[in-house]
């Protein structure tokens, strides 16, 4: 007769599984682990993780050997008499009942104090971020400093940080994995957490995530944090408190002496209406300011050095190849700048320096040039992706309201192909050469 070679192919696959577990536990690396102690929040957390496993185990081992036990012992034999009955058993109900009781306190009394812990208002000097979450991206607020950035995360080493939590549309979940968290943000309340990143540690850079489904491009909705040592921090706020680096206002000129600068652009309407069209606005004198980066006390500006991020924070994704862009264009940031202030952009974006962008909707771009990636950490910030992502960022990223605006391309969402108001590739490179400018 044929045998039955299931179960051996049963206990084969089982052992593959089991060998390629055993060693993926062996590597050294793990980038996105919460099982460290970067933070007091973390610390808590793998000390409680750590209890309830070893709890856990006791009982499963006991469980386990009293079911092999019972097994063995009261296994069918021809001819033996029926086991003794125990329903009744005052004495071994008390036992099953005393018992997981006793395991039960062992795992609520340490829960239940790493919950307060956890939940415990954050001390009163801490640094306060408020973030803000958006379908598909991430906004942080430092109302201390007067700051908002995008999709990048500064914090400074050996200082308390409280996150206020919010929500503009639908619930998301705020969570640096090797930091702390996680943290829901629920519309019409603010939730908050916080924690210390360790004085010990070196600056360096983590992934962060939104870890409650939000939408079509919940995977797509990432970020990057920095810790870094208190000085740097400093220049760091001090870099972003400054305006753009390329195109801020020029000083005001006295009234006697107009401004007659030659860097002096005039933005939307002018060369149209004239600077006194009130269909076109009144023109406004945008000057190249690349020694306004940061005050002159603040030392050098900041941001973290790309030559430092290790390999999983720099996103690998690639544009898709239905979006082309020519490379070989040269833009001129000089009329980037104009063409970007009277277009559709300064409806949704704000860039500190330049009184035509002022709008909330979309991310801040005041120094999008030092960000390591766009479009909420997908893609590597580099002139290709920037490129193809103000072409046709619905393209690249599923439910995003940036409409496309690359002349001759297709919007996925309407279906139209984009002719009247739309942006050449020589204007998009104009465009990105100024952002890049940002600094």
């Amino acid at each position: 007769m044929p045998s039955n070679h299931r179960p051996r192919q049963l206990v084969a696959a089982a052992l593959t599984a089991g060998l390629v577990l055993a060693l993926a536990a062996c590597a050294q690396e793990y980038p996105n682990s919460t099982f460290n102690h970067n933070t007091e929040f973390n610390t808590d957390i793998d000390f409680l993780w750590d209890r309830l496993l070893f709890w856990g185990t006791v009982v499963f081992v006991l469980v386990e050997v009293a079911l092999i036990y019972t097994i063995v012992k009261f296994r069918h034999r021809e001819g033996a008499p029926a086991p003794r009955q125990v329903h009744g058993n005052t004495r071994l109900e008390i036992m099953w009942t005393v018992a997981p009781a006793l395991i039960l306190v062992f795992i609520a009394v340490p829960t239940v104090r790493t919950i307060f812990r956890t939940q415990a208002p954050a001390a009163p000097d801490a640094l306060q971020v408020e973030v803000i979450g958006h379908q598909w991206w991430w906004e942080f607020h430092y109302p201390e400093y007067g700051i908002r950035t995008a999709n990048e995360l500064y914090l400074p080493i050996g200082r308390t940080v409280n996150f206020a939590l919010r929500t503009q549309d639908v619930i998301h979940s705020f969570w640096i994995p090797q930091l702390g968290g996680k943290r829901d943000l629920i519309s019409n309340r603010t939730n908050y957490v916080w924690f210390t990143p360790d004085s010990t540690m070196e600056s360096s850079a983590w992934n962060g995530f939104c870890a409650e489904f939000c939408g079509v491009s919940h995977a797509n909705m990432k970020f990057r944090t920095f810790t870094v040592q208190p000085a740097e921090f400093e220049r760091w706020v001090a870099h972003q408190q400054s305006p753009a680096a390329f195109g801020a206002v020029a000083p005001a000129a006295p009234a006697t002496a107009p401004a007659t600068s030659p860097a002096a652009v005039p933005a939307a309407g002018a060369g149209q209406g004239g600077a006194g069209d009130p269909a076109q606005g009144q023109a406004v004198e945008l000057a190249v300011a690349a020694d306004s980066a940061a005050p002159a006390s603040a030392g050098e500006p900041y941001w973290f050095p790309v030559e430092q991020l290790p390999e999983h924070i720099l996103p690998q994704l690639q544009p898709p190849a239905s979006v082309t862009v020519n490379e070989s264009l040269v833009g001129d940031p000089q009329r980037g700048m104009e063409i970007y202030s009277r277009s559709s952009c300064i409806g949704c974006h704000a860039i500190n320096g330049n009184p035509m962008s002022i709008s909330r909707i979309g991310p801040d771009l005041t120094h999008v040039g030092s960000r390591h990636t766009i479009a909420a950490g997908m893609f590597t910030n580099n002139t290709r992706n920037l490129m193809a992502w103000i072409k046709n960022s619905r393209a690249l990223k599923p439910g995003s309201i940036m409409p496309t605006i690359g002349k001759g391309e297709r919007d996925p969402v309407t279906g139209q192909v984009i002719d009247m108001g739309g942006l050449d590739d020589q204007q998009i490179a104009d465009i990105v050469a100024y952002l890049q400018a940002l600094k």
